[in-house]
This record gives structure tokens, C-alpha cells and sequence, in this order.
């Protein structure tokens, strides 16, 4: 995908799903705020995204994501513009469940290797959630509409780690295998972490 303007991608801080073990989307069932790390971590960053001469921010508009934007909104004096299409994956019956509990769902009883496993996340959402080419489309959806209304501006995008990594899939158009392998590999972006979407 070739862009007009130049995207950092941000996950929010450490939040207390990060250290609690369990999974949450929206409606939140449970508070999750970030926690002091994670306030740390998002002060730590928009350090960082002060010398990119930030022009925009969007995030998500789920607590830990709105928090980590209003930090870095703050530093930089930009009111951040929360959109819900950037929210986590809505993962149903699961959210509030640990995340072994979700794990298991999707392997229904089996020992599948990852590209089976995460093929099946593509296509089989969770009861009364989403699949992944559900998020893809609304992904899809806001970037086209930033790329159609703004030309040449820096812009941050504040988020949650697998949005994220599908969001990088649709920039480079990763296959199924490089997704995957992004994921086993353990190069998906980290809480706290600021980095550039390459054009």
C-alpha cells in the first residue's frame, strides 16, 4: 500500500490485563487501566514522538489505549481523535476470560501447528466476536479514510498489539506465512512501543 502520510504505530502502555493474565475488549467488563509502568512507558514514548513532529493522534477509544493517548496528546499538545475501529479484537464470550481459556478455543482439542491455527482465526470468529478479516476490514476502513483526507502529515495511531501487527499486514500486504511468522517469532510491537509503519 503506498501512503501519502507517515504513520507511527503505538501500543498502549502496560495495563493491568498485562499483568493479570486475562483478556479484555470492548464493552470492558473490568476496568483496565494502565498501570504505573505502563504511565511510565507512555511518558517515556511521547518523549520520543516529540521529535517526530507529530501532526495527529489516533487511538483506540478502550481506557488503556485512551490513557496512553492522553499522555502523549499532553506532551505534544494534540487532542487525540479516539476511533472505534482501531479498538481490540472483539473476542465475545472470552472477554473477562483468562487467556488460556481463549487459547484453547481456537485449537478445539487439537494440536495444530500455527499456520493451521491462526488460518482458522481468519475465518472462525469467537461466539458473538469477530474474526480476523473482520478487524481487517475495519482497519482497512480508517486508513483509507486518513489516507483520502490528509496528505503529508505525521501521524500516531495508538493501539492494541494484534490490530497492530494486522495493520502492518495490510500495509505490506503480508501472506498468511509472514503474518504467522511475525507472531511465532515474537516481533509484534510491545506495550509502550513506538514504531514506524515504512512506506
Amino acid at each position: 500500500m503506498k501512503l501519502r502520510n507517515t504513520y507511527y504505530l503505538l501500543r498502549h502502555g502496560e495495563s493491568l490485563k498485562n499483568i493479570k493474565g486475562f483478556e479484555s475488549c470492548w464493552p470492558e467488563k473490568t476496568k483496565v487501566p494502565l498501570t504505573k509502568k505502563g504511565e511510565r512507558d507512555a511518558k517515556k514514548v511521547a518523549g520520543e514522538a516529540k521529535r517526530k513532529k507529530i501532526d495527529l493522534i489516533f487511538s483506540s477509544d478502550i481506557l488503556r489505549t485512551k490513557q496512553t493517548a492522553g499522555i502523549l496528546g499532553k506532551t505534544l499538545d494534540i487532542k487525540p481523535k479516539f476511533d472505534k475501529r482501531l479498538r481490540e479484537i472483539n473476542i465475545g464470550i472470552f472477554n473477562g476470560q483468562s487467556i488460556k481459556d481463549y487459547g484453547k478455543f481456537w485449537n478445539g482439542g487439537k494440536n495444530l501447528l500455527p499456520i493451521e491455527h491462526y488460518a482458522r482465526r481468519f475465518r472462525i470468529p469467537a461466539p458473538k466476536g469477530e474474526d480476523y478479516r473482520d478487524v481487517e476490514k475495519r482497519l482497512s476502513s480508517f486508513i483509507k479514510e486518513t489516507e483520502k483526507r490528509y496528505k503529508g502529515k505525521n501521524i500516531v495511531i495508538v493501539g492494541h498489539s494484534r490490530p497492530l501487527t494486522l495493520l502492518e499486514k495490510i500495509a505490506y500486504k503480508y501472506p498468511l506465512k509472514k503474518f504467522v511468522d511475525v507472531i511465532i517469532n515474537k516481533k509484534e510491537i510491545k506495550t509502550g512501543e513506538l514504531r514506524k509503519l515504512r512506506k
